[in-house]
């Protein structure tokens, strides 16, 4: 087989249809081998299903407004893409033959909790965005073809976290990309199929992951996710000034700079490549000629500039035993039980005597559910609208400049972090 490589781009770079022609070009420049591309919805699809579905189980009409504007922005897109407003048009048909899917889906009561529902709503953005880039490839005689990853990647039931079975999924993978007589696939980022038969998704943001799982299974050469910035940066740019490219990163530094909350690619997104050695590139689909970073093995410790991370909308959870016994291993064991059991994800951690001091993710539909049965054993404080600031690889000069005469609710620092714990800045 000729050598496989997987592209991935974000909702960004296929926000129009413009963004889906540069696209088509990028694809198209790809001139050998056999390649997978993973889309995720467009522009800010996701996040206008979330109103929706939020809209769906509080019963408001609002509900049907909300979808049909979603609906007329995708037919937009659509009709630029192959310049046919005609409701016959095989993509246009395709378009209203899913939201009229989604329709049907919401016209019964809702079952099976948030996350089930979540996860048969929302990914209908993925199951658009790919009918139409799939569609107008096509057109412009890019050959490929349009994949289900529901069929191929096979995850359990964890509903918004699925959790993907690697053994069967290769098998479903290798049987549905068949190379031998398509080398162009088009798939969905951020979804995968149960067992039953419904449909997960693989926690925000994941289509990363979905391109790393993919290039792990099917053994690609390498990754190369597509962003709107010019590789991984020392800072969001939208956030911190005087940003600068990093070139080269390690697997170990991505996974680090991914756990402390940095944007620039999922969390989980790196071990399927680091495991087979796959290099993943991060590039930018304005300026696909340029460099961008390089993220793969390293032998020596490299040296980096302080990188910035800002992760916002926390909550500072502080628990002390009710009867002041110590916070001993007992205690943690119940803590995190209870933490895991409600999916609350800890972004830092810090023990005394009898208090334990957790940052969490102020996530407002698991977060109470912890809390109240934290409170049967623990006296609990809450601090909300929070922002941690992770500086790695930092300086005082740089802990000085960033921090400045903000409260601080709490601080770590290592050997390479420094992190804090402030009040979210006006």
């Amino acid at each position: 087989m000729s050598a496989l490589r997987v592209f991935k781009f974000g909702g960004a770079s296929v926000k129009s249809a413009e963004g889906i022609r540069n696209m088509a070009e990028i694809i198209r420049r790809q001139t050998s081998g056999n390649l997978v591309v993973v889309v995720s919805a467009i522009g800010k699809t996701t996040n206008a299903l979330e109103e929706i579905l939020s809209l769906y189980l509080a019963k408001s009409d609002e509900k049907a407004n909300k979808l049909d504007q979603l609906k007329v922005f995708h037919t937009h897109i659509a009709t630029e893409l192959v310049g046919d407003s005609s409701s016959s048009h095989p993509l246009l048909a395709k378009v209203e033959q899913l939201f009229a899917e989604l329709d049907e889906k919401m016209k019964f009561p809702p079952s099976g909790g948030y996350d089930y529902c979540y996860d048969q709503v929302v990914s209908y953005g993925e199951l658009l965005s790919t009918t139409m880039v799939s569609f107008y490839l096509n057109q412009a005689g890019i050959r490929n073809r349009w994949i289900d990853i529901r069929k191929c990647l096979r995850s359990d039931t964890s509903y918004r976290e699925g959790v993907v079975d690697f053994e069967l999924s290769q098998y479903l993978c290798e049987k549905e990309f068949c190379f031998d007589s398509d080398h162009l696939f088009i798939t969905q980022g951020f979804i995968a199929g149960t067992a039953e038969g419904t449909t997960t998704t693989l926690g925000r943001e994941g289509s990363d992951y979905t391109a790393a799982v993919l290039a792990n299974l099917l053994d690609a050469t390498d990754v190369t996710i597509w962003k709107d910035v010019d590789g991984v940066l020392s800072a969001d740019p939208k956030i911190f000034s005087n940003t600068c490219k990093l070139d080269f990163i390690s697997y170990q530094e991505a996974i680090e700079l991914a756990y402390c909350g940095a944007q620039v690619i999922h969390p989980k997104t790196i071990k399927p490549i680091q495991n087979k050695q796959i290099p993943l590139y991060v590039k930018s689909f304005i300026n696909p000629e340029a460099s961008g970073t390089t993220i793969g093995h390293s032998d020596v410790p490299l040296s980096l500039p302080p990188v910035l991370i800002l992760k916002r909308n926390q909550a500072l959870v502080s628990l002390t035993p009710h009867d002041f016994s110590f916070v001993i291993e007992e205690s943690l064991s119940k803590i995190f039980a209870i933490l895991y059991r409600h999916r609350v994800k800890v972004n830092l951690v810090q023990n005394s005597a009898i208090s334990f001091t957790i940052c969490v993710d102020d996530e407002h539909l698991r977060l109470p559910g912890a809390i109240e049965e934290l409170q049967k054993t623990f006296t609990v404080r809450f601090n909300s609208n929070l922002e941690l600031l992770t500086i790695r690889h930092y300086t005082s000069h740089v802990v000085d400049e960033m921090v400045g005469e903000r409260i601080v609710y709490l601080q770590q620092r290592t050997r390479s972090n420094a992190r804090f714990i402030m009040d979210a800045r006006l």
